[in-house]
């Protein structure tokens, strides 16, 4: 079913920031892509991006990162280029975005790097935290949505979508990895359930769709700005 999206006479009184989690091949890129154009009918401004990536400093990184070139220098120095490449984008892209007001929604952020690096038993727990603390400084997300998808699903759609094209730096890791991701998402969202909403990815496009537009309308909704994201036509 299509989303009809619904005017709002006013803006946000202050900016939101979401952010989008999950496993390879969950959906996160259209998901985002809905959400955003159901935003803008509504009349407020959104902006998207993406990690790791967003700004000029951060997406020279991610082509280092996703190629595997930085695999070989060990797993503290892909944490720390992930931590120097968010913190260029918080400060560059992230933070003025929400100054002015925007709702902007972001495909990954520091889940990302709790759940990918965070789950490397040769970094000290420590370390992370406080590569996060300084990466973030204070930018964390009003709402996260984690796009919850069975690791196997995952990689068949991942697959059918880069089509003959190599896999990732991360595609490319066994299904046990993906397994032990997926349930390291799932202990954030319980751990953090004021922030983090687990979305049933495996269903229909427009399933997921309506539900994350449920998450979304309570935060706005907070934030004082409209009530509604859309509505069924």
């Amino acid at each position: 079913m299509a989303v009809r999206s619904c005017q709002v006479p006013t803006g946000l009184k202050r900016g939101i920031f979401i952010t989008f989690e999950g496993g390879e091949g969950a959906g996160k890129s259209t998901q985002i892509t809905r959400l955003a154009d159901d935003l803008r009918a509504d009349g407020l401004d959104v902006l998207v991006t993406r990690e790791p990536g967003g700004s000029p400093g951060a997406e020279a990184v991610r082509h280092v990162l996703l190629s595997g070139a930085a695999e070989s220098f060990g797993p503290a120095m892909e944490a720390i280029l992930f931590a120097a490449a968010r913190s260029d984008h918080v400060e560059q892209i992230i933070r003025p975005a929400i100054t002015r007001g925007a709702v902007v929604l972001c495909d990954r952020f520091l889940d990302s790097s709790r759940v990918y690096q965070g789950g490397d038993a040769r970094l000290a727990p420590g370390f992370m935290k406080e590569l996060e603390r300084v990466a973030i400084n204070g930018m964390m997300p009003d709402l996260t949505l984690i796009l919850d998808l069975e690791a196997e699903e995952g990689l068949r759609r991942a697959a059918a979508r880069r089509g003959d094209a190599m896999p990732d730096r991360y595609e490319k890791e066994t299904l046990a990895i993906h397994r032990a991701r997926r349930e390291a998402y799932l202990r954030i969202a319980r751990s953090e359930p004021k922030r983090c909403v687990v979305i049933e990815a495996g269903r229909d496009v427009d399933s997921v769709a309506r539900d994350i537009a449920a998450a979304v309308e309570r935060v706005l909704q907070r934030a004082g700005s409209h009530t509604k994201v859309g509505e069924q036509a």
